[in-house]
């Protein structure tokens, strides 16, 4: 047999594997085609094939960027010593830009679990298969958040229809309570997003709210608990800001991780996850939650999803690599008119 024949059979072969993979996938709901959700979780089934199962020495972990990043990370520390200490691997920071980059590295596998927020969440399960684990909570159960309408405390506006014609600071696509919940949330209040004002995507919760305290936005839709640790931080003080419309709770950024890896480890980590107990600096962070609480997705992200439908998003690779063009596209926009402000 020659080369070439060689060559030509062999990929017959792997497409005729993959086309029997694909078969064999009784049902995958929203997942991307690399997964299937045979149980009907609406989550990545972990492989068949023992062979595509990882157990990595090393454990890279991400904190999706919404707060800044060394900040967050600094925050987190205790826990990923913890887990190092308890799983018996080594723990690394694997730092992204961006919270689409986040999700690409899981699904490269270049990263093994991390911190997303909810809207980054839903679209890790079906692009990456990411399994959510835990949230931030207490005895009591969840912690949840809200979406608050932030102005200046000196500015003329009082209700959401005062909006209209004004510039806002909306977070990124994916963001629930910094997109998604605005979009279908706010109609009903007589607001339309890109109908009555123009969104100026500004890359995180963190820029939105320094934007309406420096006057670059006349408002924005965020994330409460961002805006309280940013107050603490002492890089805003709430007394500069009026809240005019608040939402119900949705629940917090969670931490996920691979679907692929072997269940000894997996296992592993859940139980470090679930016994380890945020120290005071954690609890302060996080607004009083000591601990992560198991997560069942179905449940606890269906507001999420409903939030997404009503606002005419989905979850799914197309809308995500549509998400991620957005956010280069934004992130080059505003790095072009910093450097424009630089020069003389």
């Amino acid at each position: 047999m020659t080369a070439g024949a060689a060559a030509i059979l062999c990929a017959a072969m792997l497409a005729s594997a993959a086309a029997v993979a694909q078969s064999s996938c009784r049902q995958r709901g929203d997942l991307d085609t690399a997964y299937c959700d045979d149980n009907g979780d609406l989550l990545a089934d972990a492989p068949r094939d023992a062979r595509r199962l990882k157990n990595p020495d090393t454990l890279f972990f991400t904190n999706s960027p919404l707060d800044d990043p060394a900040v967050f990370n600094r925050l987190m520390q205790p826990f990923v010593d913890y887990l190092a200490t308890c799983s018996g691997r080594r723990v690394r920071y694997y730092d992204v830009y961006s919270s689409a980059a986040a999700i690409e590295a899981m699904r490269s596998g270049r990263m093994h679990l991390g911190t997303m927020s909810s809207g980054d969440t839903a679209f890790a399960v079906n692009v990456a298969g990411a399994i959510p684990v835990g949230i931030r909570g207490d005895a009591s159960g969840p912690q949840g958040y809200q979406l608050w309408m932030i102005v200046r405390r000196d500015s003329p506006y009082q209700k959401l229809t005062d909006l209209k014609g004004k510039r806002i600071a909306h977070a990124t696509p994916s963001s629930n309570s910094g997109n998604l919940a605005p979009r279908a949330l706010f109609p009903a209040e007589g607001l339309v997003p890109d109908r009555d004002y123009k969104v100026a995507y500004s890359g995180k919760h963190e820029n939105s709210i320094s934007g309406v305290a420096s006057g670059d936005y006349d408002a924005a839709p965020v994330a409460n608990d961002i805006l309280v640790r940013m107050a603490e931080r002492g890089v805003v003080r709430m007394e500069d800001f009026r809240i005019i419309w608040k939402s119900r709770n949705f629940p917090p950024g969670g931490l996920s991780m691979a679907h692929d890896l072997v269940p000894a480890l997996a296992q592993k980590i859940r139980d470090c996850t679930f016994s380890f107990r945020y120290p005071p600096d954690m609890q302060k962070g996080f607004q009083g939650a000591d601990r992560w609480v198991p997560i069942d997705y179905r449940k606890d992200w269906e507001i999420v999803r409903v939030v997404a439908q009503a606002s005419g998003q989905s979850f799914t690779r197309a809308a995500f690599e549509a998400e991620k063009s957005r956010s280069d596209k934004a992130r080059a926009e505003a790095s072009a008119a910093a450097a424009t402000a630089k020069k003389p």
